[in-house]
């Protein structure tokens, strides 16, 4: 197989992995909604290309963090369907982090977001 084909085929892995997380896992499209929704007020309030950076950083954190969350699941599970108090706890912190991860979108959100609605209002 040529390097290229080894490329190609990596890709192909990473779209199964998106394909398994829209068709399992309703929080990683509740995330991806909200993705979509910050880019159109983004578009519809004219944010600035510096508030684009944050508003990406922020939205590819959670979905990132979400996906990784997923991956442990998947990997606990296979490891033991039985209940373990460790692989709770992994799963846990795990979630923890999704949820770290959306508190400090919201936080830049509110921040990119909140002059121009104010400016909206007045």
């Amino acid at each position: 197989m040529s390097a290229l084909a080894a490329r190609l085929r990596s890709f192909a892995y990473a779209f199964a992995g998106l394909r398994t997380l829209f068709a399992t896992q309703p929080n990683f499209r509740i995330h991806a909604f909200a993705a979509v929704a910050v880019a159109a007020a983004g578009w519809a309030l004219r944010v600035t290309l510096a508030d684009w950076l944050w508003l990406t950083a922020a939205i590819a954190g959670v979905l990132v963090t979400e996906a990784l969350n997923t991956a442990l699941e998947f990997l606990a599970d296979a490891v033991s369907t039985d209940h373990h108090p460790l692989i709770g706890k992994a799963k846990d912190c795990a979630a923890a982090a999704v949820l770290l991860a959306a508190l400090g979108a919201v936080v830049v959100g509110l921040l990119v977001f909140g002059p121009h609605l104010l400016a909206l209002r007045g």
